[in-house]
């Protein structure tokens, strides 16, 4: 049975269009995205509006969610790194997670089988 693995990449929204055409191109064939708020290092910025001055300490980003199992961890974390990149701070973090298991709710079908491709499994 192959190791199933969760990767979450945190990053700025700008990023998620090459980030996901690059995933797709190293077999990544499905993804959760969410419009997330945070803040890390860089605490937010103090931004004026009308005379008033503002902390702005939740800065806007995206949550890509992608459980692999024949995808290499290393290949979707090394795409995610030269795609996401700037060099400044906020570029995001990955966060990668073990999977015990899951479950496709239409058919039933457990572990590695309830996320990949129906045709995939057949070759």
């Amino acid at each position: 049975m192959s190791i199933m693995t969760k990767i979450d990449i945190i990053t700025r929204p700008g990023k998620l269009e090459e980030l996901k055409e690059a995933l797709n191109a190293i077999g990544v064939t499905g993804m959760t995205v969410s419009q997330v708020f945070g803040c890390g290092l860089q605490k937010g910025h103090t931004e004026i509006y009308r005379g008033k001055e503002y902390n702005i300490n939740l800065l806007a980003g995206i949550k890509i969610e992608i459980v692999v199992c024949e995808v290499p961890v290393d290949k979707v974390v090394a795409t995610a790194r030269t795609i996401c990149s700037t060099g400044k701070i906020g570029d995001g973090k990955i966060f990668i997670y073990p999977i015990e298991n899951a479950v496709r709710i239409r058919t039933g079908e457990e572990g590695p089988a309830a996320i990949l491709d129906p045709k995939d499994i057949l070759k």
